[in-house]
């Protein structure tokens, strides 16, 4: 049965399962509901939506704020120790502030407690991952932080961490000490109970752990690089007791034997296929009992002739039961992916008003530069998504979708596909040779596109191409007023695949895996802006306003005398943690009237959350890489972002205040 047809025949079990769901006992432990000074989960709480109701810091006086104390990351002591340890991909950690005390990661998997007011260390942990393992798969030694937990019956208190090594740690919240009784001696090991032998030299974790209620759940990274076999490590999401380390549930994002969607894996390709993991950070509603999955793609990113069909639950937002990890309702993004749109972030999950109708609403932004509006209650979209026909490819064994959907609002917040509409005309001069590269190297194609084998047909130019659109670093919400801000950039792609003889069984990839396409004169081929922040009203789904974020290359040599307004872009894939407040949206980088791109970088900057309007940039020691929080202490609001952590570049914690 086709995948659409049967989700609609699953509607009245759906259903019944939400009455059983929505009756369930809510726990004390775990709310999402935090003191309005504090800053309890990556995304401010268990809703994601990086909003925060303080006012201190305004529009006014934004430019006014200095440093008011910085923490020099103790990942840069094991560097200094440890001369062949491959260096860190940058100190990417969004810190925490609870009841006076700022919880972080660094980049090799440390736990650090730091005081609030001063950054003075209160405790450390290491559990020393980067002497148990060579360099992580994906990304490299990097983290992006801890999870918070307290239980409203005990003073119990705890930060927990999924490491790079694989094992699950739980750490006394007030000392850092580690409890002998959660799991064995301390540790969870996550190599296990996965139903299916993975590869630990291609599976990691990275990202903070989900808390709901009193359960750990728990994503991974499986590395979809140099691939050779179609066999590989499932990227199945599992439920952990928070007290115990016990595994509760487990959902196979893959499903098997005679579960929900097998068919959708054809010629029991569920047996072998891998991937279709949570690698990024996870939304929660506590009092629905909801956690939302945003599953990646299956293996590969690119050719899916071994794995015919939809490929359920990939590339996906699941709903599941935290107590039980039953699905509740899913929506599928992308049927039989072949472009890495994984999702890559959380949704974001807020209450609206559309047509004197209240809900309860989850919005996923993706990869693809499209935001999924849905009810997080049923998984109705709140406005039309409609299964479009898309191109079909030629690949040989390849089987392909005959529809994607396509949300019919919020419009797209970025360049999908590429036409010669979109081709760089600040002159007639660079507009010709724009077409003359892409006439000699490539070929143009809408979203979703498929590639091609190579020597058949010029590579396509993916847009959004990998790294594209939206990024782990996400979109963010404000409550009052339901409006979504989503940082995103255009960063364009050529694909077509090579096939992989035997002894690989993976059938084609992509060597390298996707590679940019180059503008006339080392400018983008395609027309500003490079980096966005797009605003819109979730109550309507119309756009409010974009701003380009950052000058770009406005003051290039090509285009200095043409008196350009900021273009957005600068120094690559730095740049986009938002962060919303009472008065300001908040961004990383996006600095302005600079002629140095790398001082673009270094920034965090601050709009007009009604307008769009620029209010200025405050320059950081170096790139923050961090997604930004808040939090207030001793009266005084402080900014938190963690900057540096690239080879020669220190890792820093840096809190801004007011003088």
């Amino acid at each position: 049965m086709h995948t659409r047809s049967w989700q609609r025949c699953l509607a009245v079990a759906t259903l019944g399962l939400l009455c059983v769901t929505l009756a369930a006992p809510q726990s004390a432990a775990g709310q999402s509901s935090r003191p309005a000074g504090e800053w309890h989960a990556t995304g401010g709480d268990h809703t994601n939506t990086k909003y925060s109701p303080l006012d201190q810091i305004t529009g006014d006086n934004f430019l006014d704020l200095e440093i008011a104390w910085r923490w020099t990351s103790i990942a840069n002591e094991v560097t200094e120790r440890n001369a062949l340890l491959i260096p860190p991909n940058g100190f990417k950690t969004t810190p925490l502030m609870v009841d006076g005390l700022v919880y972080l990661s660094t980049s090799f998997g440390q736990v650090a407690a730091l005081d609030a007011g001063t950054g003075e260390l209160v405790w450390s942990y290491d559990a020393h991952a980067y002497e148990r393992m060579g360099r992580p798969a994906s990304m490299g030694w990097q983290h992006r932080g801890v999870s918070y937990w307290a239980d409203d019956e005990s003073d119990d208190a705890r930060i927990f961490i999924a490491l790079q090594d694989l094992r699950l740690v739980a750490l006394n919240a007030y000392t850092g000490a580690l409890y002998p009784d959660f799991g064995h001696g301390g540790f969870v090991d996550l190599s296990l109970g996965l139903g299916r032998e993975i590869n630990p030299v291609r599976v990691t974790h990275t990202s903070p752990v989900a808390i709901a209620r009193d359960v750990i759940v728990v994503g991974s990274i499986v590395q979809d690089t140099e691939l050779t076999l179609r066999e590989a490590s499932p990227g199945h999401v599992r439920g952990f007791d928070a007290r115990t380390g016990e595994m509760k549930w487990i959902f196979h994002t893959i499903p098997q034997g005679d579960e929900l969607a097998v068919e959708t894996w054809e010629n029991e390709s569920w047996r072998y296929s891998g991937h279709s993991n949570v690698w990024g950070t996870m939304a929660v509603d506590d009092e629905l009992g909801f956690v939302y999955l945003p599953t990646g793609t299956p293996t590969n990113d690119y050719y899916g002739g071994m794995r015919r069909g939809d490929n359920l639950f990939a590339e996906s937002i699941i709903a599941v039961d935290v107590e039980t990890g039953e699905r509740v309702w899913h929506f599928q993004a992308v049927h039989h992916g072949l472009w890495d749109y994984d999702f890559p972030t959380a949704g974001n999950l807020l209450d609206i008003t559309v047509d004197g109708r209240q809900i309860k609403a989850i919005a996923q932004t993706s990869k693809q530069a499209f935001t999924y509006v849905l009810d997080r209650i049923t998984g109705e979209p709140v406005w039309p998504i409609e299964e479009r026909p898309v191109p079909q490819g030629d690949v040989p064994g390849e089987w392909y979708s005959p529809t994607q959907p396509f949300p019919t609002k919020p419009a797209p917040f970025d360049l999908q596909g590429v036409t010669v509409d979109d081709i760089i005309d600040f002159t007639p001069e660079l507009h010709a040779e724009a077409l003359q590269i892409i006439e000699e190297n490539a070929r143009f194609g809408p979203l979703f596109e498929p590639p091609s084998v190579a020597g058949t047909r010029k590579p396509v130019i993916q847009a959004p191409g990998t790294g594209g659109g939206i990024n782990w670093p996400g979109s963010a919400v404000d409550p009052e007023t339901g409006r979504l801000f989503v940082p995103s950039q255009t960063r364009l792609r050529t694909v077509e695949l090579i096939p992989f003889e035997a002894p690989a069984t993976v059938g084609y990839f992509t060597d390298p895996w996707a590679r940019p396409i180059p503008g006339p004169r080392g400018l983008p081929i395609v027309k500003p802006p490079y980096k966005r922040i797009t605003a819109f009203d979730l109550n309507s789904g119309d756009q409010l306003w974009m701003s380009a974020h950052g000058d770009g290359p406005r003051n290039h040599p090509a285009l200095r005398d043409l008196n350009l307004p900021p273009l957005g872009g600068g120094n690559g894939m730095a740049g986009g943690g938002p962060l919303v407040t009472k008065t300001l949206l908040i961004v990383n980088s996006g600095g302005r009237d600079v002629t140095d791109m790398e001082e673009v970088a270094r920034t965090i900057t601050a709009y007009d959350k009604d307008t769009g309007e620029y209010l200025g940039s405050v320059e950081l020691p170096s790139t923050p890489w961090g997604n930004p929080i808040t939090y207030m202490h001793e009266g005084k609001q402080h900014i938190l972002v963690a900057v540096g952590g690239r080879p020669g570049d220190v890792a820093e914690l840096i809190a801004l205040a007011l003088p």
